[in-house]
């Protein structure tokens, strides 16, 4: 995993490569949007956002692919179906292109990921 020696998610949006630039902001802006009550910050050198002090969602730019982590267990199960056709490991969301990245598929799993409280988390 590349991380980021970013301050804050200002400073890891600025060093990401021109390509990818577009794609991570959108991410962030659908996290801001959908994740009400979640505080942003830096954790393990990408953004996070928490729920009282519990990392919840993340993302990153990797060296081969956007990674996008559903840290809820209970959120993952609820969506396996749709997720069933991407590249997922134990909490990761996999895109090897920008293009690629299913933003309906990813502003549902925030909407849940806020709707649903207390469940456990990777």
């Amino acid at each position: 995993m590349v991380q980021s020696k970013a301050s804050d998610v200002d400073g890891y949006l600025a060093e990401l490569p021109e390509a990818r630039r577009p794609a991570v902001h959108r991410l962030r802006e659908l996290c801001q949007a959908e994740l009400s009550g979640f505080t942003e910050v830096m954790a393990y050198g990408m953004p996070c956002y928490e729920r009282e002090g519990v990392g919840e969602i993340a993302f990153a730019n990797q060296k081969q692919y956007i990674s996008f982590y559903l840290l809820r267990t209970d959120v993952r199960a609820a969506f396996a179906d749709r997720l069933a056709g991407h590249d997922m490991g134990k909490g990761c969301l996999r895109f090897r292109k920008p293009e690629l990245i299913d933003f309906d598929l990813v502003r549902d799993l925030l909407r849940a990921t806020a709707a649903m409280e207390g469940g456990p988390v990777c």
